[in-house]
């Protein structure tokens, strides 16, 4: 197990399980952070300490972590914001963790530290040639102050596959889990109370080595932040409104639209930026070959229903395969619907009962109207349509605890009560 110095006093006692490699990693330097709080504004000089744990069954992970009174004494008590008026915006949190490793070598040692700014070489990979990846998770807070994190696993996979596509080690499935817990945990003031949002769980994997000429950089960085958050569009879960994008595109086969690469979301805010400046909620992209198949939006995935049919566009290598997306089809299914994974063409729009979107940050979003080439079509009366609706309840309902997960798919991290 590791030793280490405590920071601030407290004495977190979770048993979290970072990975029991015992070679050593260089840290990021930290600089003090500008919050109002004043425990944000204090510079890290030492790090928080991780116990390592045994795993009680044959799962690469935990499907629950606890959390010590000692701990929770400093860390329950709920941030003094306004809970009601959160937007979709970045807030500083307490803590981020970070861990490291050289090209070629193995993720290990990971740690809590205060949240500041990192220092980054001119000739960091990342900066220089975009050598990095994200994920997005969310984590819920319940009734009864337990919180829940939703298939966490998926995005720890995701995460591996994307690093092979870029050229970069990927932390484990269970560094990931366990390293996401334990942010979650540190910022748990930060998780809002039920019904008033989520807290945004945003891990980094980016080649943080300085590298001149074009080539993976020789160190990586693994971090992970969170940030309460509302709804992420402005019309909240009233409908939202796309035109589609017939001229620029997201992605092309054999590129990198398939994995959640941060070159990946730039390369749409021209488009976006200029759909938002007319009143458009967000863009929708067409395939850059035949240009007339439905590929996704900007930052989620697109579904088109008629009838009991459910279709989305199959995942070929240009469009993320979401876990919301993947989640929702399973729903779906179960629910009685005929979900079908094909090409969708554009003028299928023009036919359909609903169209809606779904992804870590918009769960599932209802869409009202989408333009294509100025012409407008419309969906429902305002709200949500009956298969959206009944989508969206099932999948929050059980990310937030209020039925029972019978698919193993949320992760809850619990309070001792001794």
């Amino acid at each position: 197990m590791e030793s280490s110095a405590v920071l601030g006093g407290l004495q977190p006692n979770f048993p979290l399980c970072p990975s029991h490699n015992t070679s050593s990693t260089p840290l990021l330097r930290l600089f003090s952070t500008s919050h109002s709080s004043p425990s944000l504004s204090v510079k890290l000089q030492k790090q928080l300490p991780l116990a390592s744990c045994q795993a009680a069954s044959p799962s690469p992970f935990r499907r629950c972590a606890t959390l010590s009174n000692t701990f929770l004494n400093e860390t329950s008590e709920l941030a003094d914001i306004e809970w009601d008026n959160l937007g979709f915006a970045f807030l500083p949190t307490d803590y981020m963790y970070v861990m490291k490793c050289a090209q070629g070598e193995n993720f290990s040692k990971g740690e809590l530290q205060r949240f500041g700014n990192i220092e980054l070489s001119p000739s960091a990979g990342v900066l220089n040639y975009g050598q990095g990846l994200f994920e997005g998770m969310k984590a819920y807070r319940k009734q009864d102050g337990n919180i829940l994190l939703f298939r966490p696993e998926e995005n720890a996979l995701r995460m591996r596959l994307g690093a092979e596509r870029m050229c970069m080690p990927s932390p484990s499935v269970e560094q990931f889990v366990e390293a996401v817990k334990a942010t979650v945990l540190a910022n748990k003031r930060w998780v809002p109370p039920p019904g008033k949002g989520s807290l945004y769980i945003r891990p980094l994997l980016m080649g943080s080595g300085a590298v001149l000429g074009l080539a993976p950089a020789p160190e990586y960085t693994f971090l992970i932040y969170v940030s309460p958050v509302g709804n992420y569009f402005k019309e909240g879960v009233a409908p939202i409104n796309l035109i589609v994008e017939h001229e620029l595109h997201r992605a092309t086969p054999g590129g990198t639209g398939g994995v959640k690469t941060i070159g990946n979301y730039a390369a749409v805010l021209k488009a976006q930026s200029a759909a938002k400046a007319k009143g458009y909620s967000d863009v929708l992209y067409l395939d850059c070959v035949h240009k007339r198949y439905l590929e996704e939006v900007s930052s989620c995935n697109i579904f088109v229903v008629k009838d009991n049919i459910i279709s989305t566009p199959e995942i070929k290598g240009t469009i993320l395969p979401g876990i919301t997306r993947k989640s929702i089809i399973d729903v779906a299914r179960s629910e009685g619907f005929q979900v079908e994974e094909r090409q969708v063409a554009v003028d299928e729009l023009l036919d359909a009962d609903e169209v809606f979107c779904t992804g870590t940050a918009v769960v599932v979003s209802p869409v009202g109207s989408i333009t294509y080439h100025g012409k407008r079509v419309s969906y429902g009366e305002g709200g949500f349509g009956a298969v959206s609706e009944r989508l969206y309840s099932v999948l929050t309902r059980l990310q937030m605890g209020l039925t029972q997960d019978k698919l193993d798919w949320t992760v809850e991290l619990r309070q001792k009560t001794y």
